[in-house]
């Protein structure tokens, strides 16, 4: 995945995967308290207590694949934040919506490297 030629930062990619496989847990969990949920679980014949914990075993590996900066972020963003990871469009955090110092958006190097916003503290990537 690369913008405007950059490669994405090895650790908003792992942010990215985390943030998946956390949004992919909580519907399972929200799936198993349903009939609908059980019903789905008996057609593609899964355990969803066994893939959530499947899911929560992963979602461990890969925060332990975090620099320790960024999991300390992590960790006090993750469990306040559905979304931990955010475009930045036009200067606009989408976590919360609050426009990004022009500096932040428009500095490559700054662009290469971990940026959070400082409203909303998610982790940031600018797509322009």
């Amino acid at each position: 995945m690369s913008q405007k030629g950059t490669a994405m930062n090895p650790q908003l990619r792992l942010l990215m995967e985390l943030q998946d496989l956390r949004a992919q847990e909580r519907e399972l969990a929200s799936d198993g308290d349903t009939a609908l949920g059980e019903q789905e679980a008996k057609h593609f014949h899964i355990d969803i207590a066994q893939a959530r914990s499947q899911l929560r075993d992963k979602i461990g590996e890969l925060e332990e694949e975090l620099s320790p900066s960024v999991r300390a972020r992590y960790d006090r963003v993750a469990p306040v934040r559905d979304r931990v990871v955010v475009p930045v469009i036009r200067g606009v955090c989408y976590g919360c919506f609050v426009s990004i110092p022009t500096a932040t958006v428009g500095d490559r190097e700054m662009r290469e490297d971990i940026q959070s916003c400082e409203n909303c503290g998610s982790f940031i990537y600018i797509l322009s």
